[in-house]
């Protein structure tokens, strides 16, 4: 399935022409950034949190403790809606009416499920771990058992899912384009740094590769 047919809660109305259906786009945003804000409805209260995912083909996944009220109404069955974007500049106009900025957006809407066998609880423990440094889980210390136990692990298909783009510079009005400010795009650049080991620890270990894939 290359693109997913919109629904009338995914549909973008606001800019039509900035939405984008294509699941290779939606994929390609959801890898490009590890943090997501995930929104609950909590004893009828609206609640976003901020959280890390991961994504494993049609599904994109995330955890917490298995203590959590948020984690536990969803595996109630609570609806969520799943927002992961990439800032990729500012936008400067010559009005303040059209500055803007290029960003890569996706929204995800659904009813997650609770990973409870523990042999796939592992296997997606392992794929958090991979996804933040390739290579990193077969040099760990095995988790426990009781680390399994007090980590909730919720998945969500990408069933309902779009993507929102915008990219270029500002779209002035044609009576302001002689005015004399500057305008033009900003590019926002991530970069991982290098790493500050732990104290006590021999020097010669190898430090992990972190790479963050936002092209």
């Amino acid at each position: 399935m290359s693109e997913t047919a919109p629904t009338e809660f995914t549909r973008v109305r606001r800019m039509p022409k900035r939405g984008v259906y294509d699941r290779a786009v939606v994929h390609a945003i959801l890898d490009a950034t590890p943090l997501c804000h995930i929104g609950h409805i909590i004893a009828g209260r609206p609640v976003v949190v901020p959280t890390f995912h991961w994504r494993h083909g049609e599904t994109v996944f995330w955890h917490g403790s298995s203590a959590s009220r948020m984690l536990r109404a969803n595996a109630a069955g609570g609806e969520v809606c799943l927002n992961a974007t990439v800032l990729d500049g500012f936008v400067l106009a010559r009005s303040a009416f059209h500055h803007s900025a290029n960003y890569r957006s996706v929204m995800c809407f659904g009813v997650p499920r609770l990973i409870a066998d523990p042999t796939e609880k592992e296997a997606a423990m392992e794929g958090f771990v991979e996804r933040m440094a390739p290579g990193r889980w077969p040099l760990l210390r095995p988790v426990s058992l009781q680390e399994v136990k007090a980590t909730s692990i919720l998945a969500l298909d990408l069933d309902e899912v779009s993507a929102k783009v915008r990219t270029g510079g500002p779209v002035d009005d044609d009576e302001d384009l002689e005015w004399p400010v500057w305008a033009g795009v900003v590019p926002v650049d991530v970069a991982v740094g290098r790493g500050a080991q732990e104290a006590g620890q021999p020097a010669d270990l190898e430090e992990p590769v972190i790479t963050l894939v936002v092209g």
